[in-house]
């Protein structure tokens, strides 16, 4: 089992900026490809951003490109999301999820077997 904790929601204006983290715990955090994904009232969840084991491969839905990075501190077992330049849309939980072991960073989140609780972020206009 994988334990995922997010933190690091909570209110910003739009055009601010949040880092969201995720804490894992009870296996070799190493082994897993992690991604963020998101969810907002009424909607489904949706794939925001994965990155490899090593760091070194990361992916992003191209609503959130150039505004959003991802990356993980394996050491600390620790995974982040900086969110830049934040617009009303992206208000929603934000969850990370930790992917098949081994393996590649998959898009689709019915490829994750381990899911954080969520932390929600608000972005108002």
């Amino acid at each position: 089992q994988v334990q995922l904790v997010e933190s690091g929601g909570g209110l910003v204006q739009a055009g601010g900026s949040l880092r969201l983290s995720c804490a894992a715990s009870g296996r070799t955090f190493s082994n897993y490809p992690m991604g963020w994904f998101r969810q907002a009232p009424g909607k489904e969840r949706e794939f925001v951003a994965t990155i490899s084991r090593t760091g070194t491969i990361t992916t992003y839905a191209d609503s959130v490109k150039g505004r959003f990075t991802i990356s993980r501190a394996n050491a600390k077992n620790l995974l982040y999301l900086q969110m830049n330049s934040l617009k009303p849309e992206d208000t929603a939980v934000y969850y990370c999820a930790a992917g098949p072991a081994f393996g590649s960073a998959p898009s689709r989140a019915q490829l994750y077997d381990y899911w954080g609780q969520g932390t929600q972020v608000t972005v108002s206009s």
